[in-house]
């Protein structure tokens, strides 16, 4: 009888690992998978029935923060125990990388499957999808240069609870993608990057100080500028009603909403915060 084994992801089972994800319109592409098993090598996982490959799982770890992505199985072998033998050894590997919490975006038929291993929901992100438009912008917002990095990656590690260095310097450096600073006083007060790719883009992290949205909307204004023409998503929390706001006002619209999750402590909110990516949190 056959059964249900994971083993660590290799670099053949990358055209495995994107027809499946993209069965669910995920976008995902042998690049994805290439980034993310450089990012934590030994945390990217196929999950096998027999020697056929059925599921996959991808995580990474911040110091104290972990995160679950692109957890899918083969729809035929849902509701057999392969996701809850894939969800452990995802778990399992977080936990032997001394993580603290560990966050997923969950789609809502599956809250429940994830609060049996004890995920507490925190809050909704909307995916918003839309075409960029020029809006005129004044003061406060700048193009970051390589020097500003450190100070990005302490800001985004005062929002998100650990430092993601080893994520934002590579999206930072490479070449083509953009990041904006808003200053004040000499202090990098918000922040917001985009990551191109051919005819779509994908915009976020973007931190702000939680009392300053007139800024998150001028940085989120000024990468727009820089857009136009392409397909853009942004994972936008539910609560900022005016950046959604400004969002629905542009074009965008709602393509899917996901709800964030975490095992153990919830990462603090006390930033304007929309997500890197749903992988990364």
């Amino acid at each position: 009888m056959c059964m249900f084994h994971v083993k660590k992801m290799e670099v053949n089972d990358f055209p495995f690992a994107v027809k499946l994800a993209n069965t669910e319109n995920w976008n995902m592409t042998v690049e994805d998978f290439e980034f993310m098993l450089k990012l934590e090598p030994q945390g990217c996982f196929v999950q096998f029935h027999g020697n056929e490959p059925v599921g996959i799982a991808t995580t990474i770890s911040f110091e104290k923060v972990g995160w679950l992505g692109n957890f899918i199985l083969k729809e035929d072998t849902r509701g057999k125990g392969a996701g809850d033998l894939l969800l452990k050894h995802a778990i399992n590997y977080l936990k032997q990388k001394r993580v603290e919490t560990i966050g997923l975006y969950a789609y809502p038929q599956l809250e429940k499957f994830y609060q049996s291993f004890g995920f507490k929901t925190d809050i909704d992100f909307l995916v918003m999808k839309g075409k960029a438009a020029f809006s005129a912008t004044q003061g406060m917002i700048a193009e970051a240069i390589k020097q500003d990095l450190p100070e990005i990656v302490n800001l985004d590690c005062k929002c998100f609870g650990a430092s993601r260095k080893k994520l934002l310097e590579p999206i930072l450096l490479k070449r083509g993608n953009l990041c904006y600073i808003s200053n004040e006083n000499k202090e990098i007060i918000g922040c917001v990057v985009a990551k191109i790719y051919d005819i779509m883009a994908e915009v976020g992290p973007l931190i702000c100080r939680t009392n300053r949205v007139e800024v998150a909307a001028l940085l989120l204004k000024s990468v727009f500028n820089r857009l136009i023409g392409l397909d853009v998503f942004i994972y936008m929390p539910k609560k900022e009603k005016r950046l959604l706001k400004m969002l629905f006002k542009m074009g965008f619209e709602k393509d899917f909403r996901v709800i964030r999750m975490f095992l153990r402590p919830a990462i603090p909110k006390s930033y304007i915060y929309t997500a890197e990516s749903l992988e990364r949190g």
